[in-house]
């Protein structure tokens, strides 16, 4: 099974609650559902102030639509739709929520070319890997959701230019493994990275430590992983932009030169810690299934 990294406690970065949403830079919050994080890009609005635009990043398991309104409601404005909705990728711990959101809000929803696939109905996921991990989560994964959901009526291709639709200054960055689409965020300004599933900042195949949040580095959720050559590249590719501030897709925000160190080392040693043996995926396995 992979190992992980320990962070110092000192890494991390709760952010100042804004009546749910944490809110990490001026622009930036989360909030975690559960296992999983949804991000808002997007000013506050003050009392008496214009409602400014803001996106959601992700949408969390099935049945947190009502949560992700009512936050986005508190920190936007009454009935303020956003202005885009960006999936990181299609696993249902981030699009459990996206087709109610979507049909609710009648906005469109940006993802790579490679993941369009699961998102209009197309294709399910491979089963995941429950031999993996060893916690109850990665036990359990049998019965998770592979989709594919159908948002096709709201449904774009992320720019090929890298820009990422209502959060101008952020780029969006192709970091395949996880899955075969999937993507991170990147600031460059102020080295902000919104990273997914790329690599996560807690131990998620333990229903316990994915409920305590002990801060560590490990690489994406490996009962969820076929493509472990990719998965390592991209890990690779984002430690090298050595980010500031960085918002995975499950554990709390990190900051600083401990996360960049034990980014660095996850990067370097990627096939010793996050890697599992055996497993059921090797290196580049098929991406989908029919």
């Amino acid at each position: 099974m992979g190992k992980q990294v320990p962070i110092d406690d000192s890494a991390v970065v709760d952010g100042v609650d804004n009546d749910g949403v944490r809110q990490l830079t001026s622009d930036l919050g989360y909030q975690r559902l559960a296992m999983a994080n949804v991000g808002y890009f997007g000013m506050p609005t003050a009392a008496r102030q214009p409602r400014s635009a803001w996106v959601l990043i992700d949408a969390g398991l099935p049945g947190c639509a009502a949560r992700i309104t009512r936050a986005a409601e508190r920190s936007f404005g009454e009935r303020k739709a956003p202005v885009a909705i960006i999936v990181t990728h299609g696993h249902v711990d981030h699009v459990g929520s996206l087709e109610e959101l979507a049909a609710q809000w009648d906005v469109p929803v940006y993802a790579h070319d490679f993941e369009l696939p699961f998102l209009n109905g197309m294709f399910a996921y491979p089963p995941p890997d429950p031999s993996v991990g060893g916690g109850f989560l990665s036990l359990t994964s049998p019965f998770f959701s592979r989709g594919p959901i159908d948002v096709s009526p709201w449904l774009r291709a992320l720019p090929a230019d890298g820009a990422v639709p209502g959060m101008p200054g952020w780029r969006w960055i192709h970091t395949p493994g996880h899955t075969a689409g999937h993507i991170s965020l990147w600031r460059p300004d102020d080295k902000t990275l919104i990273a997914g599933d790329a690599f996560i900042t807690t131990n998620q195949e333990s229903a316990y430590a994915a409920a305590m949040q002990r801060p560590e580095l490990h690489g994406p959720p490996t009962y969820f992983t076929p493509d472990w050559e990719s998965a390592g590249e991209s890990v690779r590719r984002l430690a090298a932009l050595l980010p500031e501030l960085v918002l995975a897709g499950h554990g709390r925000p990190l900051r600083g030169e401990s996360m960049r160190n034990a980014l660095a080392l996850l990067a370097r040693d990627f096939e010793q810690i996050a890697i599992p043996h055996p497993r059921r995926y090797g290196d580049g396995e098929s991406s989908h299934s029919l």
